[in-house]
């Protein structure tokens, strides 16, 4: 069994490990450091199960969540995070987490959380069933934006003030290609094509003044 483990910190990397090689003794495990190094090992590699930490130096736990669902959606991911569920948890699930957990429960729920999701299923702790079935049961509406990812929502605002492609790949350091992917992306996912559209959303929601 191979397992990436990615975390910024040290010693939950290696509590991680020591929790998973106590229960998966044959298991090889594979260290990232940062969301760009995780992305790139998940892209790469075949991986049967990866440990993701939401809060990353470089991408962003979600961003590498997206790309990786993307790319290699056959690669199960468990979202570990300091983050209070209820934030976060919906939106991690949406974009396709196989479990979303905090570091406070990792040690008592992340082995029954391994077990679930290597069965092909998705495992839903206790704390976050509750608000998780309310929002799939269209109880809690979850903002169209709450699906883009930290790259996309960064472009979207920028059309909603009028910004053109090429002022936004200028001032996000990225080419007017790959903007163009992220604007692509936006709308595949939210449904909002027109620059127009994108403003109106933008200014109900409170995400530009």
């Amino acid at each position: 069994m191979r397992v990436l483990v990615a975390d910024d910190h040290d010693v939950v990397r290696r509590g991680l490990k020591a929790l998973l090689l106590d229960a998966y003794p044959a298991a090889c495990l594979v260290e990232a450091r940062d969301g760009d190094e995780a992305l790139a090992r998940l892209l790469a590699e075949p991986f049967d199960l990866a440990v993701l930490d939401l809060k990353m130096p470089g991408l962003g736990g979600l961003d590498v969540l997206t790309e990786s669902r993307r790319e290699r959606p056959e690669t199960p991911i468990i979202v570990l995070t300091v983050f209070a569920e209820e934030e976060f948890a919906v939106r991690a699930y949406t974009l396709g987490a196989a479990a979303y957990l905090t570091k406070q429960q990792a040690s008592d729920e992340l082995l029954a959380a391994v077990r679930k999701v290597l069965a092909g299923g998705r495992y839903v702790s206790p704390a976050s069933a509750e608000r998780l079935a309310a929002a799939l049961g269209g109880d809690i509406v979850i903002p169209l934006h709450e699906v883009l990812s930290a790259r996309e929502l960064q472009v979207l605002k920028r059309v909603a003030v009028g910004m053109s492609q090429k002022e936004i790949a200028a001032e996000l350091g990225l080419s007017e290609k790959t903007v163009g992917t992220y604007r692509a992306r936006v709308a595949d996912k939210t449904g909002l094509s027109s620059s127009v559209e994108i403003a109106r959303y933008a200014l109900k929601a409170g995400l530009v003044e």
